[in-house]
């Protein structure tokens, strides 16, 4: 493999130099993708040449960092400009981010901010079969029978001569996001190469021109994640891509379905601006180390207004592990204030001239002027009110944040806020965690946000669970489970003086109020532990679709003792779905002469959505209600 990194391409040269292939030179592109990437290359300038073989060189210019037009890519060999290589080098590439339109660009600009990526997929309207294989809504009850859905384009909304509906143009867009989504869904990753992937960046590019950001954005996220499966990434996720996907199909499929303030929703947009918000007063939170699988790493520093608006300052940038534990020591990017992410954390800011981004990160201006002032503790007010809702309050908030299909700009944070006792440490199947009791009985499960041992995280949870009997006053990001779960990031320090960033700062065993030799095994408490619930087995073949495509579903055969099983569990839309789409999958016609009919991937497609958008709709229900306060008998 070439040791020198390819320009990032934009995603519709990639598309037009695949769609300019004869249709012999497509079958042969993704070898052509495998071999170009390990001939040798050097960069000169904005210029990357690859030595196509002995005699002729490909060169990609990219003026600016990026490969911007076709003709910026050139190829020396006999058959150029038609040949494959030309292609082959585009997919080979990074995908580089769509050029903002000029109304678009960005307000405020963010060097050395939490630039970290995040998914922000969009809810699907779909229809769910029930066991009878009667298709309902997914978004109302299972006893309100609905007709089987189709494709966005072939729905007719109710407002369609209203302004607010999707344009013609838009559904236009929609049904080809649609298309390139299902047949991800028929060939599977093994089988979505080069050419998929190029019809995907041709429905993104379009999309994005009809003013549809985020169904674009969700066909983009596919095409990464796709790359990432074919290539071995040790970072992939099978469950990013289904979470992708369903982005992706839902969002094409609601477009030409809603109106209003429900088809703004659906179209996105496609920056997040910063919008003014006056003076603000801050008071620290904590700090939490931030390191990604793309190698980049920095910090993140919480903070509260005086209403209890949760915001964040961060410093996210290439450098992983080292460099988070690097910036924390440096002073954070915000006005004239010298504090750093560290002191931050612990101290207040006073704040003109603020802006802040949707989603809580207060943008780094110019205009921004803050200057340091005094903090707050976590028992004093504005933050004291922080840990008064109840848990079961707090976890319904989070899930919202965190659901896989929140509205992007809904706000919200995935935080908890808890007075615990701790128990001791609970052994799990992937190892150890710490058990604490909250307020009102619920037992919860506390983790470590990152294993990695350069940070402190695994070390402090290990020292706590030694320590069984401690209260603390804890911050912890919600884990959606079956059982009430955190990853915990901060507590009050064990003396009661202070508070611990937990990724960064290491207790001793003297800060324990009574330090004892080895770590409390905390007993489970009955039903703590709980069975699985049957609902994985709808999810394991939602998922096993993505690998190896729909035909690999259709061979399961009977699935009547997983239907079963799941219907006992009182699950009966589940067990339809599951009956539904693996007959879907199997189900190939015949001609009057018995020859094969191309298989129904619209309809495939359809009941894959609808299974893949139940299955996260019942798992934070089911997370949702773990969390309530058990009921005593009497």
């Amino acid at each position: 493999m070439t040791a020198v990194q390819l320009p990032p391409v934009a995603p519709e040269v990639t598309a037009t130099l695949v769609e300019d292939l004869s249709p012999r030179l497509r079958k042969r592109l993704d070898a052509a993708v495998t071999k170009l990437g390990a001939r040798p290359a050097h960069r000169d300038g904005d210029t990357v040449t690859i030595a196509v073989d002995d005699e002729s060189e490909l060169r990609l210019h990219a003026p600016g960092g990026v490969v911007a037009t076709a003709d910026a890519i050139t190829c020396g060999c006999l058959l150029a400009p038609a040949c494959v290589h030309r292609a082959a080098a585009a997919c080979a590439a990074p995908m580089a981010d769509p050029a903002p339109e000029p109304a678009d660009r960005p307000t405020e600009p963010a060097p050395g901010t939490d630039s970290a990526p995040a998914a922000d997929p969009t809810p699907a309207a779909a229809s769910v079969p029930t066991s009878t294989g009667t298709p309902v809504s997914a978004s109302t009850s299972t006893s309100t029978a609905t007709p089987a859905s189709v494709p966005a384009s072939s729905v007719t909304p109710d407002s369609a001569d209203s302004p607010e509906a999707a344009s013609p143009a838009q559904r236009g867009a929609a049904d080809a996001l649609w298309s390139a989504g299902a047949a991800v869904l028929e060939a599977g990753v093994d089988g979505a190469g080069a050419v998929t992937q190029a019809a995907l960046l041709r429905a993104a590019h379009t999309a994005r021109l009809r003013q549809l950001p985020r169904a674009a954005g969700a066909a983009l996220s596919v095409v990464t994640l796709l790359r990432a499966a074919r290539a071995g990434d040790p970072s992939y996720r099978t469950a990013e891509l289904v979470t992708a996907l369903a982005e992706l199909l839902g969002t094409a499929h609601r477009v030409g379905r809603t109106s209003g303030a429900e088809l703004a929703a659906v179209r996105g947009r496609a920056r997040r601006p910063y919008s003014p918000d006056g003076a603000l007063r801050l008071y620290g939170l904590f700090t939490e180390p931030v390191v990604t699988d793309s190698g980049h790493g920095g910090v993140r520093t919480w903070v509260a207004g005086s209403d209890g608006r949760l915001c964040t300052v961060g410093d996210v940038a290439p450098g992983g592990v080292g460099r988070a534990l690097g910036v924390a020591d440096r002073a954070v990017r915000l006005g004239d204030s010298a504090l750093t992410h560290r002191e931050l954390g612990r101290a207040g800011l006073a704040v003109s001239g603020a802006t802040v981004s949707p989603d809580g990160r207060l943008g780094a201006g110019k205009g921004v002027k803050a200057v340091t002032a005094r903090g707050a503790a976590w028992t004093e007010l504005p933050l004291a009110a922080l840990w008064e809702p109840p848990a079961s309050e707090q976890a319904a908030r989070a899930l919202r944040s965190t659901s896989r299909y929140a509205d992007p700009d809904g706000g919200g944070s995935d935080l908890l806020f808890l007075d615990v006792e701790l128990l001791g440490a609970v052994r799990e199947s992937g190892g150890t965690c710490l058990l604490a009791l909250c307020e009102g009985g619920i037992p919860v499960r506390l983790t470590a946000a990152d294993d990695d041992p350069a940070l402190a995280h695994r070390d402090n949870l290990t020292l706590l669970a030694a320590a069984p009997g401690t209260r603390l006053r804890i911050i912890g990001r919600l884990v959606p489970a079956a059982h009430p779960r955190l990853t915990l990031l901060a507590c009050s320090h064990p003396t009661g003086e202070g508070t611990v960033d937990l990724g960064l700062d290491r207790l001793r065993r003297a800060d324990l109020p009574d330090p004892a030799a080895s770590v409390h095994l905390a007993p489970l408490q009955s039903g703590e532990s709980g069975a699985q619930s049957p609902l994985y087995l709808l999810e394991r073949r939602v998922e096993q679709t993505v690998p190896a495509g729909r035909a690999a579903l259709g061979l399961l055969g009977d699935v009547t003792a997983e239907t079963r099983r799941i219907s006992r569990a009182g699950l009966h839309t589940a067990a339809g779905l599951l009956t539904a789409l693996c007959a879907s999958a199997a189900q190939r016609d015949r001609d009057h002469f018995g020859r094969l009919l191309p298989a129904d991937t619209d309809g495939f497609a359809m009941y894959w959505l609808t299974a893949a958008r139940y299955t996260a709709a019942v798992s934070e229900s089911l997370c949702a209600a773990a969390w309530e306060a058990p009921r005593l008998a009497g």
